[in-house]
């Protein structure tokens, strides 16, 4: 299927493109104006704590991977718990992936559209890692079809969790974000 294909081609491509946004600084310049210049130094990310929703398979999975390379905290949320015939990798399988690459790993059931479960998930998180340093709002839901072949409870769906869940997570979490240094 070519789609895949492609979709392995983004996945192999993701970690240089997630190694290239770590070397850019924040610089300022004598009038105080803030922009962004590459050094040829890694920021340092070790210890940092990032939630990735999602991230227990796919594209979550592999930035989790990259993040876990450098002795990150990963915070999974996720809704798999279970392994699926069809989908490999559940919220376990990956927090087993993520500490072999010398990450930390907090593997939390979370559906995200659910601002409850989130809010649950973001104080865990906080209370095992002492904050969070980055949200990536990876979960998603698709259906390749045309607007004529997509059903209403479908579009809902994909705007629940495309649109409003992340919403819903980043506004969870945005108070530890804000404190992040």
């Amino acid at each position: 299927m070519r789609i895949v294909g492609e979709i392995r081609k983004i996945l192999s491509q993701l970690g240089l493109v997630l190694e290239t946004i770590t070397q850019r600084r924040i610089a300022s310049d004598s009038r105080g104006n803030r922009g962004v210049s590459l050094s040829s130094e890694l920021v340092p990310l070790k210890g940092k704590t990032f939630l990735i929703t999602g991230a227990s398979r796919g594209i979550g999975l592999a930035i989790a991977k990259v993040l876990a390379r450098q002795a990150c905290n990963i915070v999974i949320a996720a809704k798999t718990t279970k392994a699926h015939p069809k989908l490999p990798g559940t919220i376990y399988t990956a927090a087993k992936e993520i500490e072999a690459l010398g990450g930390k790993a907090l593997p939390l059931r979370t559906d995200i559209r659910d601002e409850e479960q989130v809010a649950a998930s973001v104080e865990k998180a906080v209370a095992k890692f002492g904050g969070i340093d980055g949200v990536i709002n990876n979960a998603s839901a698709i259906h390749l079809a045309t607007t004529e072949e997509t059903p209403i409870k479908r579009f809902d769906l994909m705007f629940d969790i495309n649109v409003r869940g992340s919403f819903v997570v980043t506004k969870a979490a945005l108070p530890y974000l804000q404190r992040a240094p």
